[in-house]
């Protein structure tokens, strides 16, 4: 079944009309093509608290970035094994405005089978965004992500082409807002790595540089018998950008 993977991947594609980045996010991540085991449930809290950031909402009525905490549950399901299916609920924050519940999304994650065992692995990534006001002025939005990666030992290097946009706006209106990492593995328990999260607005007519969205991570990955867990802290390098952000992200298996 793994075959029909590029003809799946092409059709969700067209179906996802895909969410200009703003400046609040759930999650801070490079997908590096890893899922649930067949028949098998995992779940991770995504947590960012950003101590310096802007100070002023992205738009009108909008959550504002600084001394906010923006967090979710991501619910994800091993289907066969190159798809796992998720669900991101509850999305919440916590800010100067107060407590605010943000939304849900739905993702389907197709990839190469094994990635972790694998040299070179690829894979696309879904996501499908229900948004109250406060998160986004789009009440639906979408991600479209690819996976490439490579598993180099001990290095790990993977890219993330992001595209996003809102279901209004279609394909002319595709915002690109890459993502990657290039980690070391001390061992198959902890590895250290840096990460580059960037938005360059819409793919038509790019953001000035300094206009852009840039972030640089340090970031630490432990892989234990009951939780994994990846923590770090991210830099801002340009005036569009948060200051300091930091993250954490902590997964199980539920089985």
């Amino acid at each position: 079944m793994f075959k029909n993977l590029p003809i799946v991947c092409v059709a969700f594609g067209f179906l996802a009309a895909p969410l200009m980045t703003f400046a609040q996010t759930d999650e801070i991540q490079v997908y590096d093509a890893a899922i649930a085991d067949k028949g098998k449930f995992n779940l991770m809290l995504h947590s960012n608290f950003t101590p310096d950031g802007l100070k002023t909402a992205g738009f009108p009525g909008g959550i504002v970035p600084n001394h906010s905490f923006n967090s979710v549950l991501e619910w994800a399901y091993g289907v066969t094994d190159w798809f796992e299916a998720g669900l991101y609920m509850p999305l919440y924050s916590f800010s100067d405005s107060g407590a605010s519940f943000n939304g849900y999304k739905f993702r389907a994650l197709f990839v190469k089978p094994h990635a972790d065992d694998q040299k070179f692995f690829y894979g696309m990534n879904f996501e499908f965004s229900f948004n109250q006001k406060q998160w986004d002025p789009r009440k639906h939005t979408s991600e479209i992500r690819p996976i490439i990666g490579w598993h180099l030992k001990p290095w790990d290097i993977i890219v993330n082409p992001i595209l996003d946009n809102s279901y209004l706006h279609g394909l002319k209106g595709l915002d690109f807002a890459p993502a990657t990492r290039v980690a070391y593995n001390f061992n198959d328990k902890w590895s250290l790595a840096a990460e580059e999260y960037a938005d360059y607005g819409e793919l038509r007519d790019f953001q000035s540089g300094n206009q852009q969205f840039h972030e640089a991570w340090a970031t630490v990955n432990h892989s234990g018998k009951t939780y994994n867990v990846e923590t770090g802290i991210g830099f801002g390098l340009t005036s569009a950008s948060d200051k300091v952000t930091l993250k954490l992200m902590i997964s199980r298996d539920l089985n």
